[in-house]
Order: structure tokens, then C-alpha cells, then sequence
């Protein structure tokens, strides 16, 4: 690539060229009489005359000279202004380098700009957030954590404000007023895991007013247009495969499936329920719904005891009547372990959705486990891409090109430094034994600070953190220990750690985003040594240590210490080193420090960064199907939102969801037919099955559709017709008599209500899918197109299941229950009922990275569910992986 590019020319040297051109023209702007005339109360309307120019079509591209110059000229007119963030004085001391301004650009482009630490990134992202904010859609930046989108925000917020801009910051715990007012403003501040949250939160919203994140933001409809994340190789690489979970925390009690076991045991077949055994289902007879609400004590089940409760009691009777032990399941040491109905397999840790399994255990009188349900699943790779515009900053990011250029399409543009780097890189020092390492690097770290030398050791892990305090406390060495789990303590630590004499142990994630400034005499000392005490997997992580030192062109230094014991080592490339060493027979206490060994640990990391991409890229190709179909229901749900929310504006004519529903109604009515009455002959027809099923959807239904009656027919599609004109025409006569507020409430939750339902159910299948394709192979067929193909049918199936549901509630249920608010409130109430794997996402942040493995222990006050995806980060779910 090297001889190619001498060949051709370095494609990142022609793309800086082409940006440098616009340096001089901002500078001009910056220098003119009008800019340097402007005061800060003037400067809000400038901003306001850009806006005015948009509006009248002038394009971003055009107007981005003289917006990066009014910039520039604001932050030279707000120096020493200050703000406080927690116990931290910020003071504004800075004015825009040449090479922000070419990062500036690189990011408005839609592309990740390469800078290295201390090169100002937090500055350079003013300026492309300022001109993408004239456009009044919204601007995200994106932090790692709650701290640094605090910090930024406000420190930043000095220069938006004069600007005219306003800012918000998502943070957790906040409600849903706050988050809109926050959704609202020019520029958004948060942390991914709030962004990503509030996306799926959004898509489970009973109304346009819970949102706060999509286009109906009431304050300010805005949407995903541009973002800004910093960090990104921390966000889009390292958490690439880690999901966004919201699940519903199971908190009901089993005692109910006990109860309803027992209860249908009372009812008979063909009085009291019907069951359908090719689609595995059964309705109660209005006999059996008599019946049960004699048993149940109450006067009208779907009033009184709701949605959920009569689902139950369903799947009590789909237990009793439907699914048969040594069939569809086996009792194995007290649990139920599903058959495998095409192989006849047992699959221990797969379970029955839907309280179905719950049933089946009570049916059969083991212990009832509690049901986990997730409700909304996406990964980041997935949410960021959902952006028109998105762009990234990071100190490293050349070595993870191919990959954001194949997954995301972000080209990667290396910024040079302000000042040319003048920090020593010294060769690794390889030793035979962990513990030799750990003892060589207390020696030189000793050594530094007995003459004052600041010095910062990198640690993989917290455990490996403590071990090395051990050594520094045995040593008497006074030190400080961070471990990335208080963000704002860390930062002030980690701002102090360039001062004379301190010595500071850090794990990789620890304090990043905040600058190592080098104290008084320091320089002299040889500038902060940075000491990493093992090679990551990936060699961006290690310059991202190396970075912390020579800063600005300081002085610094930095050395690794690598132990043949080391994983990476042990894992790959490592035996040619260890039978070298074993040759020469080379003490434990002598280390190996030659350019060579260096090579060869890079090539080793090279190996395992491929693999690492490979796997990702895996994923994402699994995770694509499913995202397609999310795009698809949420897009349902949302056009559902927008209808119901302009409902309002229309008088006196049907509801907007009306026509959908009587289309649902008669493709369900075609279902039928086509199920029961395809054959062509009338007398092959099951007549039962469908006079049956009409009796299901309403008693009325099946006193008009009799046997004798569908009999009359001997053509399906006109006894299609007939029956669609039947449907038709009760769910008329029964919304005639309720106001028609009512009847749109009732259409309305129920619709939402059955797409959610089956949303969820369809998350378990398609992860059910995923686990039953992985054996494709053995059949010479292609596990993704399998699960592709697989996936698109049980899709389909969703659809036309979610309009049935909506056809039989609506059908049945007693319009009634939504005389009151008590329905609305409940569903609104189970929205806000909702756990996130938040914490699981940020302990992967703090584990070895690129595999984060403690992720599950920083998370342990956290109950996963079997079906969860495992807290470790392997992708596999918690029973496939940790919950063995």
C-alpha cells in the first residue's frame, strides 16, 4: 500500500490539499473590517442572517467560510470567560489553529478526522456543529459517558451561546419534558447509550407526545440529521457488537399460572373452547368465557381483569388442549424442555414465549419460572447509521479504516499535529513471566519519580491496576489509582497527572477525553512517561496510551513491557519468541528489546485485529435482516402515531386507522377460506373449523355464520365475500353504539398494542432463528441465506398474526374499559416500566478491549434473563454462554 500510494499519491495528503484551500478563505473572512466590527451582542444576528440565507437557498457548503470565521472571531471575543462543571473552573482560552479548521471541515464532510490527544478535538467540532445548527434540524454530539457530555456542554456552551445557539444535554434519569426540551435546542449533548435509548424508547411510545427524539418532538420536530461522535472508534468499533437492550422486568407473579392451570382444567372441548390444532390455537366459547368468569369470581373478564389476563387464561388452555408432554416438550430433572418438532431433539434453555412455557410448567406442577421479555433490541453499528450525516473524532482511527469504510462509510482523514511530536517511542522489553514485567515496570516507574519525572501506567484490567499498586505501595511510591468508574473524579485526576512527581495507574478507558498538561519544570524532566504494561489486541488502544504523552510537540516518552504470559503473546505469534529466549536462555529479569520483537508483536495484533473485524462484520450481516424489519414495524408504528395524532384535525370523519382495520378484517376472512375451503370441491370444505372460528371472533358472528349457512356457498371467493360483508357490518353496528372518541381510543391501543406484542415475540424468534441456522452448514446450504429467507417468512407471518390480533380484539373486546383513562395510563405506565443494559454497555467500556469479558462482573447487581444477550460481549446469549 505504501509503494502504491508513492505511486499514485497518498489519497489522505490530496483529500488535506483540497481542504487547505479553504484556510485562507476563512482567515479572511476572520480578518475582514465587518468580522472584526462584530461585538457579542451583534453576533446573534449574524447568526440569524445565515439562517435567512439557508432559507432563501443558499447551501451549507457556500456559507461555510464565513460561518467557521464568525466562529473563530466569537472565541477570540470571549476570552476568560469562565464556567464551573462540578468542582472544575473552565476558562475559555482558545482560538481555532489552521489544522482545527481543516478538522472541522473533514467532520462537516461526513468523515472521521484523525487528531491526535491534546490537539484541541473538543474545539474543532464547534464549528461544523455551528454551521449544521443554521439548519434548524438538530445537532448530536456524542460522548462516552455522562461526565464528559456535562463538561462539554457547558464548556462549549460558552461559545454556542454567543453564537446565538441553544444547548441541551440528555442525561439519564431525566424525564420526558426534560429530554424534549433537551431534543429541542440547536445542539444536543449525550452520552450513545442515551441517544440509542431514546431512539428505542421512542418507537414504543403510546403517542406522539412521549416521544422526544423523532420528528415529533412537539417543541421542535427534529429527527436524526447530524451527529457528531467523539470517540468514535470507542463507539462504533468497541461497543459495535454490544446491542441496546429495553427489557420489561418480569416482577408478576407465577402463582396466577398455578391458578389458571387448575381453573381450565374445569373446561370441556367444544362447549367451553375450541381449538384449532394447524394453527395451535384456542378460543374460549361463550360458554367457556361464562364459565371462567363464574370461576374467576368476576362479571366480565376482558373489563375487569384486561388484555393480559385473558392472554393468560388463552395460554393456560393452549397448555391443557394444544401442546402434549413426550410430543412437544419432556419433563426433565423438574423443568420443561422443549422437542424440537422438525428433528425430534431436546433444546434445554430455549422456552416458550409469551407465558406459554409458564403455562406448560404449571400444567404440569414444576416450578414456574418468571418470564423476561425484551421489548426493543438495536445495536449501535444499526442506530448510527440511521443518521443522514454522521462523522467521528478520535485520536486513532487509521488502523479501523477498512472497517468504518465497509460498515458505516466513513472515509478516515489523519489531521497532522498542530506541533511536530517529539516523544520518544522506545522498543517493547519482553520478559519470560508476568511477574518479572510487573517488577521491571515498579523499577522504572520508581526511578522516574525519585527525580520527579511524571509517570502514567497503562493497565488492561482493574485486577491487573491492583497488582501494580501493590508493587508501587511495597515500594513506598505514592500513587493514584483509576479504574473508569467515576467519571468526573477521574477527569480532575487525570488533568493533574503532569504534574512533578505523581505517578498515576490508569485501565484503558480510564479518564479519556480529558488532557494530560504538563506542570512546571516538567519539560526538563523529559515530559510525562507513559509505561504500558501489556499489548492490547488492537494497536489503536495502545496509541491511545502513547498519546497521552507529547502533547502539543512536549516532550515525552514511552515503553511497553510484554511477558511471553501475556495473552496476546500466548495466543499468537508468541512461540518463535519464547523458543528464542529458552535458546539463549535469558533470565526472567532480562528483557528482549529490539525492533524485531517489536514487529512481531504488531503483526500478531495485525492478525487479530482482521479476525476481530471478520466477526463484526458477521454480525452485522445477521443483525442487517433484523434491522430491516425493525425499519419496516417501526415505520408502521409511527405513521399509526402521526395518523392518531392528527385525528384532532379532522371533523366528524372516520378515524384514520378505520380503513386499515377493515382491510385487516377482510384479509382475515380470506385466511380463512383459503385455509379451510381451498379445495375445489365444496363437500372437502371444513365447514366445522370455520363456523367454529367465527363463533370465536363473536358469539353474534356465530349465530350469522352457521354451518348451514357457509354451506349455501359452493365458490370460496364468493363465500369470502360474504363472510367480509358479515364482519363488516357487526364491527359497524357495534362502534354505532359506543361515541366515536371511544371507538378511535380502542382502535387505536389495540393496534399498537398487538404490533408490540408480536415485535417482542418476533425479537425471541428470529434470536431462536440465528441459534437453529449455525447447523445450515452441515447441509451444504449457506447459514445466512437460511437464516435470510427464514427470516423473511417468519416476518410475513408477523404482519398478517399482528392483523389478526387486532381483528379479534377488536371483535371482542368491550369498548367499554375505554370509557376511562384506567387503559391508557396502564400502557403508558408499562413504557416507563422498563430496565436498559446500560450498565452492562458502560462495563464493556471499562473490560479488555476489543473483548470485553468482565463486562458481565461490572454488572453483576444486573439479573439477566436466559434469552438476554450474554453481559461478556460474545454475542451468544447469557444460557449459551455465562449462564452455563
Amino acid at each position: 500500500m505504501d509503494t502504491l500510494n508513492r505511486l499514485l499519491g497518498d489519497p489522505n495528503e490530496k483529500e488535506l490539499r483540497a481542504i487547505r484551500r479553504l484556510v485562507p478563505a476563512i482567515r479572511e473572512w476572520e480578518k475582514s473590517d465587518a468580522f472584526q466590527n462584530l461585538t457579542l451582542d451583534v453576533i446573534p444576528r449574524k447568526t440569524q442572517e445565515f439562517r435567512d440565507r439557508i432559507a432563501a437557498g443558499t447551501e451549507l457548503d457556500d456559507l461555510l467560510p464565513e460561518a467557521f470565521a464568525l466562529v473563530c472571531r466569537t472565541c477570540a471575543l470571549i476570552q476568560g470567560k469562565t464556567v464551573l462543571v462540578g468542582a472544575q473552573e473552565f476558562v475559555w482560552d482558545m482560538v481555532p489553529f489552521d489544522v482545527q479548521l481543516v478538522g472541522g471541515v473533514v467532520l462537516h464532510r461526513g468523515a472521521i478526522a484523525e487528531m491526535k490527544t491534546g490537539e484541541g478535538k473538543t474545539l474543532v467540532c464547534t464549528m461544523p456543529v455551528y454551521l449544521n445548527a443554521l439548519m434548524e434540524k438538530g445537532v448530536h454530539v456524542v460522548t462516552v459517558n455522562d461526565y464528559l457530555a456535562r463538561r462539554d456542554a457547558a464548556w462549549m456552551g460558552m461559545l454556542y451561546e454567543a453564537l446565538g445557539l441553544t444547548i441541551g444535554t440528555v442525561r439519564h434519569g431525566m424525564g420526558t419534558n426534560e429530554r424534549q426540551a433537551a431534543y429541542g435546542c440547536d445542539v444536543t449533548y449525550g452520552t450513545n447509550n442515551e441517544f440509542g435509548f431514546d431512539y428505542l424508547r421512542d418507537n414504543m411510545a403510546p403517542a406522539l407526545e412521549h416521544q422526544v427524539q423523532q420528528g415529533a418532538n412537539p417543541l421542535k420536530p427534529k429527527g436524526l440529521t447530524y451527529a457528531i461522535v467523539d470517540e468514535v472508534d470507542s463507539i462504533l468499533v468497541d461497543e459495535a457488537r454490544t446491542p441496546l437492550i429495553i427489557s420489561q422486568p418480569a416482577d408478576e407473579s407465577t402463582e396466577k399460572y398455578v391458578r389458571y392451570a387448575s381453573l381450565v382444567r374445569e373446561l370441556r372441548e367444544n362447549r367451553d373452547f375450541n381449538k384449532d390444532e394447524k394453527q395451535r390455537a384456542v378460543t374460549l366459547t361463550e360458554e367457556g368465557v361464562k364459565k371462567m368468569e363464574s370461576l374467576l369470581g368476576v362479571e366480565n373478564i376482558y373489563t375487569e381483569r384486561g388484555f393480559q389476563e385473558v392472554h393468560h387464561i388463552e395460554q393456560a388452555l393452549r397448555a391443557h388442549g394444544i401442546y402434549q408432554r413426550d410430543t412437544d416438550y419432556v419433563i426433565k430433572d423438574g423443568e420443561v424442555i422443549i422437542v424440537d418438532e422438525f428433528t425430534g431433539r431436546l433444546m434445554p434453555g430455549r422456552r416458550f414465549g409469551h407465558g406459554l412455557h409458564q403455562a406448560i410448567e404449571a400444567k404440569e406442577g414444576v416450578p414456574v419460572q418468571r418470564e423476561s421479555k425484551t421489548l426493543a433490541t438495536i445495536t449501535f453499528q444499526n442506530y448510527f447509521r440511521l443518521y443522514k450525516k454522521l462523522a467521528g473524532m478520535t485520536g486513532t482511527a487509521k488502523t479501523e479504516e477498512e472497517e468504518f469504510e465497509s460498515i458505516y462509510r466513513l472515509r478516515v482523514v489523519v489531521i497532522p499535529t498542530h506541533k511536530t511530536c517529539v516523544r520518544s517511542d522506545k522498543p517493547d522489553a519482553v520478559y519470560r513471566t508476568v511477574a518479572a514485567k510487573f517488577a521491571a515496570a515498579a523499577r522504572i516507574a520508581k526511578e522516574k519519580h525519585a527525580k520527579g519525572q511524571p509517570v502514567l501506567i497503562g493497565t488492561t484490567s482493574i485486577e491487573k491496576s491492583e497488582a501494580m499498586s501493590a508493587l508501587l505501595t511495597k515500594e513506598e511510591i505514592p500513587h493514584q489509582v483509576l479504574n473508569a468508574k467515576h467519571h468526573e473524579q477521574e477527569a480532575e485526576i487525570v488533568a493533574k497527572a503532569g504534574t512533578r512527581g505523581a505517578v498515576t495507574i490508569a485501565t484503558n478507558m480510564a479518564g479519556r477525553g480529558t488532557d494530560i498538561k504538563l506542570g512546571s519544570e516538567v519539560a526538563e524532566l523529559g515530559g510525562l512517561c507513559v509505561l504500558g504494561t501489556e499489548r492490547h489486541e488492537a494497536r489503536r488502544i495502545d496509541n491511545q496510551l502513547r498519546g497521552r504523552s507529547g502533547r502539543q510537540g512536549d516532550l515525552g516518552e514511552s515503553q511497553f513491557f510484554v511477558s511471553m504470559e501475556d495473552e496476546l503473546m500466548r495466543l499468537f505469534g508468541g512461540d518463535r519468541l519464547k523458543s528464542m529466549m529458552e535458546r539463549l536462555q535469558v533470565p526472567d529479569d532480562v528483557p528482549l528489546e529490539n525492533r524485531i520483537v517489536s514487529r512481531s508483536i504488531e503483526s500478531a495484533q495485525k492478525k487479530v485485529e482482521g479476525r476481530n473485524f471478520d466477526l463484526r462484520r458477521h454480525v452485522l450481516q445477521y443483525d442487517n435482516v433484523m434491522n430491516k424489519h425493525r425499519e419496516i414495524i417501526y415505520r408502521r408504528r409511527q405513521n399509526i402515531l402521526e395518523k392518531i395524532g392528527h385525528v384532532g384535525d379532522s371533523d366528524g370523519e372516520d378515524h384514520p386507522l378505520h380503513d386499515n382495520i377493515e382491510r385487516a378484517m377482510a384479509k382475515e376472512m380470506q385466511i380463512l377460506v383459503g385455509i379451510h375451503g381451498r379445495d375445489i370441491d365444496p363437500e372437502k370444505w371444513n365447514i366445522q373449523e370455520m363456523e367454529e372460528h367465527m363463533h370465536a371472533l363473536h358469539p353474534d358472528l356465530g349465530k350469522k355464520c352457521t354451518r348451514e349457512y357457509i354451506q349455501s356457498f359452493d365458490d370460496p371467493d364468493r363465500l369470502t365475500d360474504m363472510l367480509r360483508e358479515a364482519v363488516r357490518c357487526f364491527y359497524r353496528d357495534k362502534c354505532m353504539t359506543y361515541p366515536k372518541e371511544i371507538v378511535n381510543r380502542a382502535e387505536e391501543l389495540i393496534t399498537l398494542r398487538a404490533i408490540d406484542t408480536h415485535w417482542m415475540s418476533h425479537i425471541d424468534d428470529m434470536a431462536h432463528l440465528r441459534e437453529q441456522v449455525a447447523f445450515a452448514g452441515f447441509a451444504q446450504r449457506d447459514p445466512l441465506i437460511e437464516y435470510q429467507d427464514q427470516g423473511f417468512r417468519r416476518f410475513e407471518q408477523l404482519l398478517a398474526a399482528t392483523d389478526g390480533t387486532v381483528v379479534r380484539a377488536l371483535l371482542q373486546v368491550d369498548f367499554g374499559q375505554f370509557m376511562t383513562h384506567a387503559f391508557t395510563d396502564r400502557t403508558e405506565d408499562e413504557v416507563k416500566n422498563v430496565e436498559t443494559n446500560e450498565g452492562e454497555i458502560e462495563a464493556g467500556l471499562t473490560a479488555k478491549i476489543p473483548r470485553p469479558t468482565a463486562a458481565g462482573k461490572a454488572n453483576s447487581n444486573r439479573k439477566v434473563g436466559r434469552n438476554d444477550p450474554c453481559p461478556c460481549g460474545s454475542g451468544k446469549k447469557h444460557k449459551k454462554c455465562h449462564g452455563l
